[in-house]
């Protein structure tokens, strides 16, 4: 019975949270760009029906997600959660009448490349609570991880939308280990969840993650390959900290250790395909709108003459 409320749960936080990551991406396309991290962009935003509906339907998925780490393994929760890349994509391709099956095998390739390494490797074990001390090397390791994001966004522009996906990523898959500590202290009711750690550093890392996300959103990038590398790093991240952190233990056959390494190629694979098919996609779009805009400027200037 649990197994079938944490499926349950994960393949409806997916579905929202696909919606809610096209929702977001185009809110915050519809106000002005801001510089990494900065607060005001959230001060835009919530000004945006759209971007505010979007955020509702991220808390959805975010409760279903904790319902879902609740009741299931994280390498049974982390899989099913990546199909929300597929999800957005397909909805992003529809609003945008425009249909890339280059960029959806790279979509595929990256959801199915690491879906397959977490289903394979199958963590299981280890403990279920981290003190406070022990964690340190985390945050610093975390600090360290943004600061050199954020400095290759803030260096190339052409790089600016992935670094900022890839801090976002690292951030939500620490987020999504600090979850998973949480759960542990659920059985106590609120006294023992707010006596611990865990739901401090959520208050942080939580935040923090999903202004990275906003701001990666608004870089003018298509969704699918920013949405790719928050989905990809998050539950490889959030995986490598349990293993790390909680002794989780890795199917470590030959078989198996053969299949995660295939994985891993065929999530490369599609990351590499994305980010490069994307820029070249975005630069035509544009090249297309400034075009047509144009001619609407000629056309209208000949008819006042």
């Amino acid at each position: 019975m649990n197994t079938l409320i944490a499926v349950v749960a994960a393949l409806s936080g997916s579905l929202v949270f696909g919606v809610s990551s096209v929702a977001e991406q185009r809110g915050t396309q519809r106000v002005g760009r801001r510089p990494p991290l900065r607060p005001g962009l959230l001060l835009d935003l919530v000004r945006q029906p759209l971007w505010l509906t979007g955020v509702s339907a991220t808390l959805i998925g975010f409760v279903l997600q904790v319902v879902a780490l609740t009741y299931g393994e994280l390498a049974l929760v982390e899989p099913i959660l990546i199909s929300d890349l597929i999800i957005a994509s397909l909805i992003a391709s529809a609003l945008r009448k425009r249909w890339d099956p280059v960029m959806f095998v790279g979509v595929t390739a990256a959801a199915a490349g690491v879906g397959a390494f977490l289903a394979i490797s199958r963590p299981s074990g280890g403990r279920t609570t981290v003190s406070l001390v022990a964690i340190l090397p985390l945050a610093i390791a975390l600090a360290v991880v943004l600061a050199g994001c954020l400095a290759v966004a803030q260096r190339k522009d052409d790089a600016r939308p992935l670094a900022l996906a890839l801090a976002c990523g690292v951030t939500y898959g620490v987020a999504a280990f600090v979850v998973k500590l949480m759960t542990a202290d659920f059985s106590g009711g609120l006294a023992q969840v707010f006596s611990h750690w865990p739901v401090y550093a959520l208050a942080i890392v939580g935040p923090l993650g999903f202004l990275l996300n906003q701001n990666a959103f608004q870089q003018g990038i298509l969704l699918a390959p920013v949405l790719a590398i928050i989905t990809v790093s998050d539950p490889l991240v959030s995986i490598a900290l349990a293993s790390i952190w909680l002794d989780e233990k890795f199917t470590s056959t030959p078989g198996a250790v053969a299949g995660e390494i295939l994985a891993l190629l065929v999530m490369t694979t599609g990351i590499y395909i994305l980010a490069h098919r994307a820029p070249i996609v975005t630069r035509q779009i544009e090249a297309r709108e400034r075009e047509a805009h144009a001619e609407d400027n000629a056309s209208g200037g000949g008819q006042a003459q």
